[in-house]
């Protein structure tokens, strides 16, 4: 009996911490900014090259694609017009939603616009991304589900300095934007059964939420919804913890499987690639190494391996995740990769220790001008109560 209640009381602290708040905020935040920055730089850095990459100057043509999403359901809102025009207004608001996430500015609704434009420059040429964007593609989308702007946010700088995340015309202003395109999606039919509803569940509840947070910012309503925001929040921190454990288990058991992983040749192959040797000399260097191309080889396969089974011992795991870090680190000097190690960079941050982040962010906070006499100079170290309905606005 004794043991019955202990579990029950065991259960009911563990409840309590699920839905009492949002977890890990700042590693929320570094997926947040992470995601966003990449992405924002890679469309960028191929602006000049965006018409032959997604539009319609592309070899994947606007027919090939409509067939091709009229077949799999991928969504892209490229598919709307064949006009050059459209596109470009597409690409625009991409960039514009990839730094109003970077920002932390009206967290919700630019996370809703990164992930549409996301899905939509990919899923218009399905040939032209790599195992970075497949990450990104799958991170936009997890980053709806999370509260990810409760600290190292302009939201919660608004909810500190005013009281709401949700203050201001901004909010409904773009809210209702995004209600009318997402009526024309239903009525003109452009949008799937699932993506309309899930558009559709995402405005119904962000409009409660500003409601709610105006009128009954106390009361028992608030509270359910930050119960609920807090359960979403939580579900999609340890659904993007697990896609990072099974990338990297997937990754090392299919290593493991072919031959020059097991010889521990594979690395020597690609460093003489001209496509993946940005730095010939350096690469020439490794690669004359015998010794050092079989141990990175054989390094980088069994860091892999172990890594999903050391999450839950926090010493191990935090070395390897360092070394995992360095890894991708180098693929981005040596085989020119800046953006896909950026990504899995990102994603590995989810696992950082928060004292770390903390330590980080007050580093980066010492760097910044001092503040203008007589004005306050709110503090990120903890997330201010307020300032959890920043990500819903």
């Amino acid at each position: 009996m004794v043991d019955g209640v202990r579990l029950r009381a065991s259960a009911g602290r563990a409840l309590a911490k699920v839905t009492g708040r949002a977890l890990g905020p700042y590693q929320s935040a570094v997926i947040r900014i992470g995601f966003a920055g990449t992405w924002l730089f890679f469309l960028l850095r191929e602006f000049p090259n965006r018409g032959e990459m997604y539009g319609p100057d592309g070899p994947w043509s606007w027919e090939l694609a409509q067939r091709l999403t009229a077949s799999n359901g991928a969504f892209t809102v490229l598919m709307w017009s064949d006009s050059a025009v459209w596109f470009e207004i597409v690409h625009a608001v991409a960039v514009l939603a990839s730094v109003g996430l970077l920002l932390g500015w009206r967290t919700r609704a630019m996370s809703v616009v990164f992930m549409v434009g996301v899905l939509s420059l990919q899923n218009r040429s399905v040939f032209m991304g790599d195992g970075g964007d497949n990450v990104i593609h799958l991170m936009a989308v997890y980053l709806v589900l999370t509260r990810c702007a409760q600290v190292w946010s302009l939201d919660a700088r608004r909810a500190r300095l005013r009281g709401s995340a949700s203050a201001g015309a901004a909010g409904p202003v773009l809210w209702t934007v995004l209600g009318a395109a997402f009526a024309y999606g239903a009525v003109t039919g452009e949008f799937g059964y699932g993506w309309l509803a899930a558009f559709a569940a995402v405005w119904v509840v962000c409009a409660l939420w500003w409601v709610v947070d105006r009128y009954d910012r106390e009361g028992e309503g608030r509270a359910t919804l930050d119960v609920l925001a807090n359960l979403l929040h939580n579900a999609g921190m340890l659904v993007i913890m697990a896609e990072v454990c099974l990338i990297y288990a997937t990754a090392g058991w299919y290593k493991i499987q072919g031959s020059r992983w097991q010889d521990g040749t594979a690395l020597y192959y690609p460093l003489g690639l001209d496509y993946f040797t940005p730095w010939p000399g350096l690469s020439a260097l490794l690669a004359g190494s015998g010794t050092l191309v079989m141990l990175l080889s054989y390094g980088t396969v069994a860091v892999q391996v172990a890594f999903p089974f050391t999450v839950f011992n926090r010493r191990i795991k935090n070395v390897l995740l360092g070394v995992m870090m360095l890894e991708h680190a180098g693929i981005a000097v040596l085989l020119g990769l800046p953006f896909f190690s950026l990504a899995m960079i990102t994603a590995d941050a989810v696992f950082l220790p928060t004292v770390f982040l903390v330590w980080l962010g007050a580093r980066a906070a010492a760097l910044r001008p001092r503040r203008i006499p007589g004005r306050p100079a709110p503090s990120d170290a903890e997330p201010a109560p307020v300032a959890a309905g920043a990500a819903l606005t």
